[in-house]
């Protein structure tokens, strides 16, 4: 076999390699985000945007080793107390499913307005404004 005729076969099978790839690709289900996916986060399914922990202030993430460790919390009689979600921002569940935590505020004379909240299904959420609005925690990232 000549060098000619092994390049063209190799060009050939190229091609068709392609062609066969182009075809295949909508026949198989496969989901883009999968890839990145490779975990999902718990309470993701409410809608509401997800954030690393890694992203919100660094004192979020001291209340949520001290929720791990399970205390010295900073304001015992209030962290860990039931949350009772009368704004209705997060899922609706059953009294008692949530618990709330004080994320310090730098500066401020009281508890100020920053909270985790825990679900009894693993989930994490911050609110930056006392429970106006609320993202859920990749406590991973």
């Amino acid at each position: 076999m000549t060098s000619r005729k092994r390049i063209s076969v190799a060009l050939v099978g190229l091609i068709a390699l392609v062609v066969i790839g182009w075809f295949v690709r909508d026949f198989v289900d496969v989901d883009p985000s999968a890839a990145t996916q490779q975990r999902a986060v718990p309470g993701a399914e409410s809608g509401l945007p997800v954030k690393a922990l890694s992203t919100l202030p660094p004192e979020a993430g001291q209340t949520w080793q001290l929720i791990i460790k399970g205390g010295p919390f900073p304001y015992p009689g209030k962290d860990g107390s039931v949350f009772g979600n009368r704004e209705g921002v997060l899922p609706e569940q059953t009294s008692g499913y949530y618990h709330e935590y004080t994320v310090k505020t730098p500066g401020s004379k009281d508890r100020g307005a920053r909270r985790l909240v825990t679900g009894s299904h693993s989930e994490l959420y911050y609110t930056s404004d006392h429970y106006e609005s609320f993202v859920v925690v990749d406590a991973a990232g």
